[in-house]
């Protein structure tokens, strides 16, 4: 079911260089019951997936929740950043016009930003930023994760086999089954430190009210992404919800909810990552 995604292409261009070298990254009051996760995936350029996923949210939003809203699209850096711009901005073009923020299609995010302004929800930043991942990449973790969050996740100790294969297969096949195995095995330890950091972000903001997480659907698979690294109790009431498309055969076990979509037309893909890799 893996499609290229921006998660994964994100570090390529960063990893040329190892590529080359192996073949020559208002606050509610504290809840009263157990709190509410979303986990919520996207095919990143489909505009149905996107709209799908905003319905969903929007109607229990205007029905009263009020989760925080975290965003794989906003690096964690950036997270005062992005309060001081949600307590500023009227419109979602006025958050994602700033020129700390990251290059996305954010005219497919609009209406989820729009909505957490309207509804004065808690834009949280997600991710490990892409200078991070590729410090990982190339340094290991402690290049750019704490010592503290290592710990408390035991990124020191090897991960367990089952998911370092589908790790390391989502890698292969994001990027076209293209890469050298040594290079793939490098990347895995910076999809796993962005999968952690949100779940830290999560849990951190678990404590005070509900929480969706906006992200592709490889951070959101139920046997490698963002529930693996949520504390036990906290997976028992995340739900995790998949969109894909048409064209993409399994995915049922991977999410409690899924819904498809139609696929939407792109170009290969492939054909670029390959036209750099040449190069």
């Amino acid at each position: 079911m893996a499609v290229p995604t921006r998660s994964l292409f994100a570090l390529s261009a960063a990893l040329f260089v190892l590529v080359t070298t192996a073949a020559c990254t208002s606050v509610q009051p504290s809840l009263q019951h157990s709190p509410t996760v979303w986990l919520m995936g996207e095919v990143h350029d489909n505009p149905d997936a996107h709209q799908a996923r905003y319905d969903i949210i929007a109607k229990k939003v205007k029905a009263g929740w009020r989760p925080a809203i975290a965003m794989e699209q906003f690096d964690r850096e950036h997270q005062g950043l992005l309060r001081t711009a949600q307590d500023e901005c009227k419109t979602a073009s006025c958050i994602t016009s700033k020129p700390w923020a990251e290059k996305w299609q954010w005219e497919l995010y609009a209406p989820i930003i729009q909505l957490a302004i309207d509804y004065q929800l808690p834009l949280l930043a997600a991710n490990v930023s892409r200078d991070d991942a590729n410090r990982i990449v190339k340094g290991g973790y402690a290049a750019a994760l704490d010592p503290d969050t290592i710990a408390q996740y035991e990124l020191d100790k090897p991960l367990p086999t089952a998911m370092a294969d589908q790790h390391r297969q989502n890698i292969v096949e994001g990027h076209c089954n293209m890469l050298p195995p040594q290079v793939a095995e490098k990347m895995i330890p910076a999809q796993v430190a962005r999968d952690v950091w949100m779940a830290k972000v999560i849990e951190q903001q678990a404590t005070q009210r509900d929480v969706v997480l906006i992200a592709g659907n490889g951070h959101v698979q139920k046997d490698v992404g963002v529930v693996q690294w949520l504390p036990v109790k906290l997976q028992q009431t995340t739900t995790v919800y998949g969109f894909i498309e048409s064209s993409q055969s399994g995915g049922s076990a991977q999410f409690d909810v899924l819904a498809q979509v139609p696929e939407h037309p792109r170009e290969d893909p492939c054909e670029a990552f390959k036209a750099m890799m040449k190069k």
